[in-house]
């Protein structure tokens, strides 16, 4: 994705030409008031499927994205992410499939996770040991803002091993240790990121232990794909009397899908009902993956309908530690969305959408179970809305 240069609203997140200045920088904020988050009006354009040059970034956007470039520029990266190969496999589905081939050979190895609620170890890899030049920013919320009085340090640092452009981690008060259990201010922090950007194709998203992540210390992604992702339109049905929770149909796999048209309280309860369903979920040991992308209110929607608000939708499946070396791509938070991160050339030529739905329904509960989970969040909802 090309970024114009802004002088003006990129200095202030840069390095200093001098490594040797590194260590001393400091951390940079991002202070950003109600006004910046943008709820209606973004929305892909009509006369192709990835953004031109000259669509209008935010501030958020060209903070993020200045930065991110410079951090390339030096190095920062295990690898240099060119632009990479893309095509939507053949199907109903509309799944988009990329060819990274650095990816699968150059990161990091995942830890040994043996639990969902696994705890925070300070001798494995964690986010206190990155360089200093890998953080790009702390978000910070202006006074005023609902949720103000819990306001906690949100670093924005690069994945060193990016998945696309503007890959990044949004790491909470890292040097608490918290373990990778999604918490209220986390999601927050997803779901502001995601209002601050003008790019629709922006998305924040989370891997609970045994969903693949890979570093047992609290963090989401998020990064940008030119693309229209299935899960942005699909049709739902509600679970509950309020239409709170819906179960999202015909996308890769079905999901529990959270919905909010507005900011403030309104923002703030759908916080609630997803940590609390994630909460559950983690006490029960049950291995989960979340994804935040603007999309249509639930429903009977398309693929093509207009993007009036933020959808969260939430995955259950079965644990899984570590990486299957053998298959064509890993199944996690993108990849349940429809976007395919693959990790061979052959594969990426290859791949059919049979295979990739095979590959992605290995990872799910079966039907009892998947019922049972269902249950225990609509009774959930339900409490609440009481």
């Amino acid at each position: 994705m090309a970024v114009p240069h802004d002088s003006s609203s990129e200095t202030s997140y840069l390095l200093p030409p001098n490594k040797e200045d590194w260590e001393g920088h400091g951390i940079p904020d991002f202070v950003y008031g109600q006004k910046e988050l943008v709820q209606e009006g973004i929305q892909w354009p009509r006369d192709a499927p990835s953004l031109p040059d000259t669509l209008p970034l935010s501030r958020f956007d060209l903070a993020l994205c200045s930065a991110w470039r410079q951090r390339m520029e030096l190095g920062l990266f295990r690898y240099c992410l060119g632009k990479l190969q893309t095509r939507t496999l053949p199907g109903a589905v509309g799944f988009v499939a990329q060819l990274n081939v650095e990816r699968g050979v150059q990161r990091r190895r995942p830890q040994n996770i043996q639990s969902v609620r696994q705890p925070f170890d300070p001798e494995q890899f964690n986010f206190n040991r990155i360089r200093p030049g890998e953080i790009l920013f702390r978000l910070h919320r202006e006074p005023g803002l609902p949720g103000t009085l819990q306001q906690e340090e949100i670093l924005v640092v690069i994945n060193v091993s990016p998945l696309e452009w503007g890959h990044v981690l949004l790491v909470p008060e890292p040097s608490r240790g918290l373990p990778q259990r999604l918490l209220p201010a986390a999601l927050r922090a997803g779901l502001e990121a995601v209002l601050l950007s003008s790019h629709p194709g922006f998305r924040v998203g989370f891997n609970s232990l045994g969903g693949l992540a890979s570093v047992n210390h609290l963090h989401l992604h998020g990064y940008y794909l030119a693309h229209r992702l299935p899960v942005e339109g699909a049709p739902s049905k509600p679970l509950d009397p309020e239409g709170h929770l819906h179960l999202l149909q015909a996308v890769p796999a079905p999901g529990f899908l959270y919905y909010t048209s507005g900011q403030g309280p309104d923002l703030e309860a759908l916080i609630s009902r997803v940590c609390r369903a994630t909460d559950y979920l983690t006490d029960h040991e049950i291995a989960h993956n979340l994804f935040v992308t603007r999309g249509a209110p639930p429903g009977k929607t398309s693929p093509s309908s207009a993007l009036t608000g933020v959808r969260v939708i939430l995955w259950v499946r079965k644990s899984s530690f570590g990486i299957k070396e053998g298959e064509a791509f890993n199944v996690a938070l993108c990849e349940l969305a429809g976007h395919l991160p693959i990790k061979t050339s052959q594969d990426f030529s290859s791949l059919t959408e049979a295979a990739a739905l095979a590959l992605i329904q290995d990872c799910l509960l079966s039907s009892a179970q998947a019922e049972a989970v269902r249950a225990a969040l609509v009774a959930l909802t339900t409490q609440e809305e009481q």
